[in-house]
């Protein structure tokens, strides 16, 4: 039978448990227990028919005899439960919870014994040659402590060649462990009973999942380290994550994306990297992604989240710094300490009508042209900093709301017009559309009124282009040119100077 059919047989099935109660939970391998669970005391595997079931049942109550004599003798015999285990009786090193433990077997059942104890994972899978499932049976399952809530097993036909392994765990594990719903960095490997080839293979295998691989290695004389008697062995146990090291590559990929304005794939990534990497790195790779947050938010027009965010990548960005961090981080800061308070200003500007909006605006839409090449977008942001500065301008010096005008604030000349054609049926409100915001200026003397009569013949035609647009109120794609010649009128007509518009950092680190 292939390794596939016998894994998909197989998915289902729970781990044999021991000390099992009437409510299905698992109690503890004690004495007190076993009197409490009485005839309950049982192993089981969920799902066994046929023939074999016979089989297992008699190999289930002789696993639960040799339980309860063991556990029996501890009340009067300290040493009697380890009597069964082969490993040193000494405290067992306990690591912090594993969500899931992919571990390699071939003939070294103490080993993994020791390790499934040690990491206690919620789930379990054996990697394994055909030969090595009755030793799980017989040597592995009945000297676990904690029962997995689940296991399954990927057996091998070849162990000792590397692209024949990793096609079977490449075409096997995946949907094992989406099935057990292990996102990345909750998945722990170990490579103790492994082949080479079943190593490189497992550790490819599980490389987007892995955050951590694990092995008891043979300790040598003199070695340091946690050193484990197993069976009058000493090894030592060694751990270390891949990621760490490759972690710099995937932060590069982040960064690429980041300027090239995806900011939420960065983001998206480097939430991956963080989850991934050892603790020490956690910090670094969290503020990488809330920096891609906050420009993400930023780019959405969400002001103060994109403020909050900022603030919090800066302050891990200068606690990284002091301990090193990646080069180009400490020539970031000031980058991102300028946006941060270009936010600052807007977020806190009380006036209905912010003085830093029309120039986030006109930056939002040269981003949207030169960086992302959308020139349909950048169109309609360029058209909305244009009105935001009129209504700047309009409010700042002579108090108009243009979404609800007073009459007499407006010249004499526009009154009527005003009167008979901007008035808001649904709350009775005078709205001015854009033109009119600028004609409205001319008429009361102001420079930018003024200047857009002026460029009125050049601005038409860029105005018409921008409505006969797909995003406008037409259906041809707008020119790229059309965009810039339109950013140029508008940067003019506004006064503002491109290099006091907002900048976002390009990240090299």
């Amino acid at each position: 039978m292939s390794c596939v059919a016998v894994r998909d047989r197989r998915r289902q099935r729970k781990f044999k448990r021991v000390s099992v109660d009437r409510q299905g939970e698992v109690c503890s391998p004690n004495s007190e227990l076993i009197a409490q669970c009485g005839d309950d005391l049982m192993i089981y595997r969920a799902g066994e028919k046929s023939s074999r079931q016979g089989r297992s049942e008699r190999r289930a109550e002789a696993y639960s005899l040799l339980y309860v004599e063991t556990l029996s003798d501890t009340r009067t015999k300290p040493e009697g439960f380890y009597a069964v285990l082969w490993y040193s009786p000494r405290a067992m090193a306990q690591d912090q919870l594993v969500k899931a433990l992919v571990i390699a077997l071939t003939d070294q059942a103490a080993a993994a014994v020791y390790s499934i104890n040690r990491l206690q994972p919620d789930s379990l899978c054996f990697v394994l040659p055909e030969g090595a499932k009755s030793l799980v049976e017989s040597e592995v399952q009945p000297k676990i402590e904690h029962m997995p809530r689940r296991w399954d097993w990927v057996v091998m036909a070849e162990t000792c060649e590397f692209v024949g392994c990793y096609q079977t765990l490449a075409r096997t594990l995946p949907d094992l462990l989406r099935a057990w719903d292990v996102q990345p960095g909750e998945l722990v490997v170990d490579v103790t009973g492994a082949t080479p080839a079943m190593a490189g293979a497992l550790t490819l295998a599980t490389l987007s999942l892995s955050s951590r691989i694990v092995s008891l290695v043979p300790a040598r004389e003199g070695q340091e380290g946690d050193r484990i008697d197993i069976a009058g062995q000493l090894f030592v146990w060694t751990q270390g994550n891949p990621w760490d090291e490759a972690a710099s590559v995937s932060r590069r990929e982040g960064c690429d994306l980041f300027n090239r304005g995806l900011f939420a794939a960065a983001a998206k990534l480097f939430r991956v990297v963080e989850a991934r990497v050892s603790g020490g790195q956690k910090p670094l790779y969290r503020a990488f992604a809330d920096l891609a947050d906050g420009y993400d938010l930023w780019e959405r027009f969400h002001y103060r989240q994109a403020w909050e965010k900022l603030k919090t990548a800066v302050k891990a960005f200068e606690m990284a710094s002091l301990w090193g961090g990646p080069p180009g981080l400490t020539s970031l800061l000031p980058a991102i300490k300028a946006n941060a308070g270009f936010l600052e200003k807007l977020v806190l500007d009380p006036a209905p009508v912010k003085d830093m909006q029309a120039s986030d605006l006109l930056a939002h839409a040269g981003r949207r042209l030169h960086g992302l090449h959308d020139p349909e977008a950048a169109m309609v942001s360029l058209v909305r900093a244009l009105e935001a500065f009129a209504q700047r301008q309009l409010f700042k010096q002579y108090q108009i709301k243009t979404w609800d005008v007073q009459l007499e604030q407006l010249p004499q000349a526009l009154r009527e017009t005003c009167r008979s054609c901007w008035l808001e049926d649904l709350d009775g409100k005078y709205k001015l559309p854009l033109q009119a915001q600028f004609r409205a200026l001319a008429g009361l003397g102001d420079q930018m009124g003024q200047a857009f009569l002026r460029e009125w013949p050049t601005m038409k035609p860029l105005l018409d282009a921008a409505n006969h647009a797909v995003l406008g109120h037409g259906f041809e794609p707008v020119k790229a040119e059309r965009v810039q010649q339109l950013y140029e009128v508008v940067v003019k007509l506004s006064g503002v100077n491109e290099t006091s518009l907002p900048k976002f950092p390009v990240l090299n680190v």
